[in-house]
């Protein structure tokens, strides 16, 4: 069964699970080049390995393209903590105590 396609233009390559088992590392080293490989799970894409990159802003921008990110590149305002503590005691700590 040949499920792997390449395409030039948005540097993706497909692959079933079977193939990606039986060749992750190959996969693997493409990834570390840069290209996205999508896994499919007969002939439907079920996942991606994608990329890592040391940059955060390329890391957002391929978020965004594989769909998991929304955002309009804008900053976040600052916001005031949701909740305050009554001790001087952490929230770890209070964590900690609560499981006794």
């Amino acid at each position: 069964m040949k499920a792997k396609r390449r395409n030039e233009a948005s540097e993706e390559t497909r692959a079933s699970i079977r193939e990606l088992k039986a060749r992750l590392s190959h996969y693997l080293r493409l990834a570390k080049a840069g290209k996205t490989v999508e896994i499919t799970e007969w002939g439907t894409p079920i996942g991606r390995i994608l990329p890592s990159s040391g940059r955060i802003d390329e890391r957002v921008q391929s978020l965004a393209h594989s769909g998991l990110l929304a955002w309009n590149g804008r900053k976040l305002r600052s916001r005031s903590p949701v909740a305050k503590l009554r001790t001087r005691k952490t929230v770890a700590q209070l964590l900690i105590e609560g499981r006794h």
